[in-house]
């Protein structure tokens, strides 16, 4: 708008509303501003068809107003003396989904009376940034602008591509959604937003490239800043049962940076699927200000306009809304829009949909395919690039990767055939899916190029398994190590053993359960974490029998582990019986050390046959002194309880805490299969 204003010689200043000083819009105080430094005719870009009140006050003090938006009209219109808007009521353009930018556009054609291809590239910028729908016409002004970024760079562009890391012949949709756009708009979420249009319009080399390097320290702050908030407004629904069980989630900071509450909204949405307002409250004027995130189903515009009596002002579409509001009416906007959600949706609008629209196998995947598709590009709202879908492959490898260990690197396949997978921001997918098990996967399909090499890239979305998964806590995992990657509200914690639960009090807040063999459904959790060995095989099994489970943590702890000594043989049963016999009598104590080096034996082994030999009246044992007693009765070793336990456990050692995580896996699931199968023929 200001490069026609300026090429058709008028006089032309700009002024972007500060988002903490003025809110959103038209603003009366701003407007006073306007009108007392001698302009004659403001226009407004991208904002205005709500503004009522501060364009009548602008028009009192003798300023003409012509509007130009695209946000929802209001039943009733400003009193501009001209609106330009796509849907307005009594119009009749073809195309209602223009940008803000697309509305300014169109002005400039029509001043220029002409097509004015050199605005191409920001009209461009603005129509990927602002999400509206990429078809009809802003599709074709998206095709036309990153043709030209690409071949007639501004000064602008060059900057911004030498900061994001950018070929400008590599200047594609993405490029702009999630490298140019968030540069410039971190400008106007952090403070003043007029110094990009200056940016923007720069011909200095020099000049741009210093802006652009403003631009992308600025986008540096502002992520520090969404992570911090982001953090806060989730522990807020976490804790507060009065905001966390609310169909739409409202939260609200105090001193919270407001242009960036957007994109916390957008976090949260992501999170919970709920529909979302981020509030940043000030004491001091009693204000909250923010914005808000929807999702399907529920037309935030339309749910906010009901509620006009208690919002200062608000604006925008049915998916995303920025507002005014008093803090003391925050409580009251979400009991009402908590109450208008029930009445409007259903439990079922509330669970997210991923729509595949590709089902592939591996096999099918390469480069060519995938540069053919990029013939379909640009890809957008409503022209989005297709969802993939492979189904039931497994995970090859997996590891956390970046600096805070919060994205994902995996190999998956299946019949030895593997993808690279990258999963941004899903890290914490490691701590939640095990390998050898059938996942599917949805996601987009890109190509990845290194050294002039390329190669297919699974870039993931989301994962489903209905595959019931063993996570591997045995031996040397310490309980501080898994502990915080368990989901403790989904699981219970089962010891076989009394003394365990004593052992773990200090460590592990939850309740441990010990497993009752007269009631095996110990708990209604999916997810149980098996502190200890069970005191013989049937305790586990009916653990299994009793409860369909969707994940099993094996720590499997035991104080003394017999594995490694063994049983003892009957030879040595004989020789040590032999000796004691010899002996007479054997002070256990001062001297059991002293025969297990001169034998090689472990002391613990010495004492396990010295409780053999009690337990069958071969001998006696009183304060350490075993006496041999004459004529014992006949009895076989293997009659000893002692003997059948150890025999049990190191049985029971072997299986279960010592056996390879496959085999231990499979061990498992015949039993969870028979499982199933039991409860299907009842």
């Amino acid at each position: 708008m200001k490069t026609v204003l300026q090429d058709l010689g008028a006089l032309v200043e700009h002024i972007i509303p500060n988002r903490f000083e003025h809110g959103y819009g038209p603003n009366e105080q701003l407007f006073r501003e306007i009108a007392a430094s001698g302009c004659e005719l403001l226009i407004t870009v991208d904002n205005g068809i709500a503004g009522n009140g501060p364009i009548d006050v602008i028009r009192s003090l003798g300023v003409d107003v012509i509007v130009t938006d695209h946000h929802e009209a209001a039943a009733e219109l400003p009193n501009a003396n001209f609106i330009i808007h796509p849907r307005h009521p009594e119009g009749h353009y073809p195309f209602g989904e223009l940008a803000g930018c697309g509305v300014a556009f169109k002005v400039a054609q029509a001043l220029y009376e002409k097509v004015p291809e050199q605005l191409f590239d920001v009209v461009a910028i603005g129509t990927i940034a602002d999400l509206v729908p990429l078809v009809d016409e802003n599709r074709y002004f998206v095709i036309k602008g990153l043709q030209r970024m690409r071949q007639r760079p501004r000064k602008a562009i060059q900057a911004l591509a030498t900061v994001s890391g950018t070929e400008l012949n590599q200047i594609d949709e993405q490029t702009i959604g999630f490298g140019f756009g968030p540069r410039l708009n971190a400008l106007g979420r952090l403070g003043d937003a007029a110094p990009g249009v200056d940016f923007l319009m720069e011909e200095d080399t020099t000049e741009a490239m210093r802006m652009a390097t403003f631009l992308n320290e600025r986008n540096k702050e502002r992520q520090d800043l969404v992570a911090s908030i982001t953090e806060q407004a989730i522990e807020m629904v976490e804790n507060d049962a009065e905001i966390g069980d609310s169909k739409v989630l409202i939260v609200a900071g105090e001193g919270w940076n407001a242009g960036v509450v957007g994109i916390v909204a957008s976090r949260l949405v992501e999170k919970y699927y709920r529909p979302t307002i981020v509030l940043a409250t000030d004491a001091s004027t009693g204000l909250a200000k923010g914005s808000a995130r929807s999702i399907e189903h529920f037309n935030m515009y339309a749910e906010l306009d009901v509620n006009r009596d208690i919002l200062v002002a608000f604006g925008g579409h049915p998916m995303a809304a920025g507002m005014t509001l008093k803090m003391d009416d925050v409580k009251e906007l979400r009991q009402r829009l908590h109450k208008q959600a029930l009445e409007h949706m259903t439990e079922e609008d509330f669970i997210p949909v991923l729509q595949i629209d590709i089902p592939l196998d591996v096999t099918e995947i390469d480069v060519e395919s995938l540069e053919d598709l990029r013939k379909l590009a640009p890809f957008g709202m409503q022209f989005e690039k297709p969802l993939y879908g492979l189904e039931n492959v497994q995970i090859k490898t997996m590891r956390k990767i970046g600096a805070n260990e919060d994205h994902l690197k995996m190999e998956i396949g299946k019949d030895g055939h593997y993808i690279d997978t990258i999963g941004f921001h899903k890290g914490y997918l490691a701590d939640e899916l095990t390998q050898g098990i059938d996942i599917s996967f949805a996601g987009d399909i890109e190509i990845n190029e290194w050294n002039g090499r390329k190669k297919p890239q699974f870039k993931l979305d989301d994962v489903h398994t209905d595959a019931w998964q063993l996570f591997d806590l045995r031996g040397g995992h310490k309980i501080s190590q898994w502990l915080t990657k368990i989901p403790l509200e989904e699981t219970a914690f089962i010891a076989f053993r009394k003394e365990t639960v004593s052992h773990f009090a200090s460590v592990i807040s939850e309740e441990i359960i010990v497993f009752d063999s007269n009631d095996a459904q110990t708990t209604d959790k999916k997810f149980v974490v098996l502190l200890d060995l069970p005191q013989n095989v049937q305790q586990l099994e009916q653990l299994l029998r009793a409860k369909e489970l969707e994940r099993i943590y094996a720590h499997f702890y035991v104080s003394d582990s017999h594995l490694f000594d063994g049983m003892p043989t009957r030879e040595q049963f004989i020789w040590y019986y032999s000796f004691l016999r010899q002996q007479r009598e054997f002070p256990l104590n001062q001297n059991l050390n002293q025969l297990a080096k001169h034998k090689g034996w472990s002391r613990a082994m010495l004492i396990f046959m010295s409780q053999v030999f009690f337990e069958l009246e071969f001998v006696t044992i009183e304060n350490g002194l075993a006496k041999i007693v004459d004529h014992p009765p006949k009895r076989e070793l293997t009659s000893a309880k002692i003997y059948e336990e150890r025999m049990q456990q190191l049985a029971l050692e072997k299986t279960l805490l010592y056996a390879p995580y496959k085999d231990l896996r499979q061990w498992f699931d015949v039993r969870i299969h028979q499982a199933v199968s039991e409860e299907e023929q009842r």
